[in-house]
């Protein structure tokens, strides 16, 4: 069972992260954070993102809002790239957005819209603004 999760969270956790990044970061897993990796990544990706009953799409949006709300920016930066790879269209992290604002704090609201400007923008889903 432990296995079947690790290799089903590896599956999804390059799904949406990109396996590029998700190669990286175990590459780099020591015998300190290794155990971490593996658990988080059958704990998270394989036992949360694997249950299919909620589709990657909507799981990306609830996971920019809680993270937004942890105010854990990385995260949230991560989470936003993965969310466009799910599917998740620009017109609705600007709505999503709106929602972290209101139940967040505009400051929070602020941060995300300024990190999710520079995303975007480096994944040429918006134009530069000078």
């Amino acid at each position: 069972m432990k296995d079947d999760l690790f290799k089903l969270g590896l599956q999804k956790r390059k799904e949406t992260l990109g396996k590029d990044y998700v190669e990286k970061n175990l590459e780099k897993a020591d015998s300190f954070n290794l155990p971490f990796q593996e658990a988080m990544t059958s704990w998270c990706w394989g036992f949360g993102w694997g249950d299919d009953t909620i589709d990657a799409k909507t799981r990306s949006m609830m996971n920019l809002t809680m993270i937004a709300a942890l105010g854990k920016m990385e995260e949230w930066e991560l989470h936003l790239k993965g969310a466009i790879s799910n599917g998740v269209t620009v017109d609705e992290v600007r709505s999503i957005l709106h929602v972290i604002a209101i139940y967040c704090g505009v400051p929070q609201g602020v941060e995300c819209f300024r990190i999710a400007r520079a995303t975007l923008t480096e994944l040429g889903l918006l134009e530069a603004k000078g």
